[in-house]
C-alpha cells in the first residue's frame, strides 16, 4: 500500500505553513515523506523548545532570522540559510525573528548516519 505522500512532487512554503496549527498546538507539520526521508515545517513562536531528535537534520531557513545554537556554537541566520543538527545533539533556534519559519529534513538511521557506520559524531572545526 502506498502511503499519500508517496505521491506528492511539490509542496509550497504557503501550503505548509498554512497547515500549522494555529493556536495551542505544536508549531510543526509533516509535509512529505520518501524512504528515511521526513520533511516538516518548523515555526516556533515565542521560544523553541525542542529536544535532540534521533536522527540527523537539516533546517532550510524560508523566512525570517535570528540565532541557531547547536551544543555550544552559536550562529546568526536568516532566509535561505541552511543549518545542519547532527542526531543527538542538542540544539535550538534564539531571538527569532516573529515571521521565522523553516523547512526540517530528517533522515537517515536512528542514531544518525555516522553512529550508523561506527563513526561518531565528528567534532565541530
Amino acid at each position: 500500500m502506498h502511503d499519500i505522500f508517496d505521491a506528492i512532487r511539490q509542496v509550497a512554503a504557503a501550503e505548509a505553513t498554512g497547515r500549522l496549527p494555529r493556536a495551542g498546538g505544536k508549531r510543526f507539520a509533516t509535509m512529505f515523506r520518501h524512504g528515511s526521508l521526513q520533511v516538516e515545517i518548523f515555526a516556533p513562536r515565542g521560544r523553541d523548545t525542542q529536544r535532540p531528535h534521533d536522527r540527523d537534520e537539516i533546517y532550510v531557513v524560508v523566512k525570517g532570522s535570528g540565532t541557531y545554537v547547536n551544543g555550544p556554537q552559536r550562529f546568526a541566520f536568516r532566509a535561505g540559510d541552511l543549518l545542519f543538527a547532527a542526531a543527538g545533539e542538542p540544539h535550538r533556534f534564539e531571538d527569532f525573528t516573529e515571521d521565522f519559519f523553516t523547512w526540517v529534513l530528517f533522515y537517515g538511521p536512528v542514531g544518525g548516519e555516522l553512529a550508523a557506520a561506527g563513526k561518531g559524531v565528528e567534532p565541530a572545526p
